[in-house]
């Protein structure tokens, strides 16, 4: 059983392919990198893995469940989660209501329009435990606009972890971070269990082989090398078209 496939996938945006039939195979409790340069079509793997946008062909397995044609507001239920690239939060929330918020779009109390966040306990004390995982519990009832930008990076962890995802997707979780700041993110990354499958999109070469177990390097929307970070960082595509070597 593989945790995640992608097999043959391939995207057009009026006319230009973004995605090339690309192929990928994740194993459960593996630790996966996807790198390239900009424009390599990351992202929109993602969007496609996720199901916010639709392929042009190809098919995507969890669990070896087919979710090709699932809704993405579905596809959390079968246990998938993800970060951005761009941090999506409600700055004028506290954070602790980012994370219940986050919970109620899992739950049917969602449909309900006049529901009172503060009194659905169990989601709160949830939002709670997942904050403890990322060490904010201490600052729960802050305003988000009143944080720092590595403590939104690690709320939207914490959305996501909130999830209990069996494949969690992070697209660039240290992206503009400090040093002490993707310290403390390698740290919450390294302490989440093998029970979930991680697939990371990372410019930082440094924390990112730091974390990998097997690298696949896309180019123009193609997989155009894949292997452990040994094979992959030896590779002389990986310096022409990465690396600038």
């Amino acid at each position: 059983m593989t945790a995640l496939a992608v097999n043959a996938l391939c995207k057009s945006f009026e006319g230009l392919r973004v995605t090339a039939n690309v192929n990928l195979s994740v194993q459960p409790g593996e630790r996966r990198l996807i790198i390239g340069p900009n424009g390599a079509g990351k992202t929109t793997l993602f969007n496609l893995i996720t199901g916010e946008i639709a392929p042009d062909s190809g098919s995507i397995t969890l669990f070896d469940r087919d979710i090709t044609r699932v809704p993405s507001s579905h596809r959390a239920h079968f246990g998938m989660a993800r970060t951005y690239q761009i941090i999506t939060l409600f700055a004028h929330d506290t954070i602790l209501r980012n994370v219940t918020l986050a919970l109620l779009g899992l739950s049917p109390l969602r449909w309900n329009p006049l529901i009172d966040l503060d009194q659905q306990h169990d989601l709160v004390v949830r939002a709670h435990e997942a904050l403890v995982r990322v060490g904010l519990d201490h600052i729960a009832e802050r305003p988000l606009s009143q944080t720092s930008y590595g403590e939104r990076r690690r709320v939207e962890i914490a959305m996501a972890l909130a999830q209990n995802p069996k494949v969690l997707l992070l697209d660039e979780p240290f992206a503009g971070l400090s040093i002490d700041e993707r310290r403390d993110v390698q740290e919450l990354l390294r302490a989440i269990p093998r029970a979930v499958t991680i697939v990371m999109i990372e410019h930082n070469m440094d924390v990112a082989l730091d974390f990998a177990e097997r690298i696949t390097l896309l180019h123009f929307g193609e997989v155009i090398m894949e292997g452990t970070r040994a094979e992959v960082v030896a590779d002389p595509r990986t310096k022409e078209v990465y690396l600038g070597h």
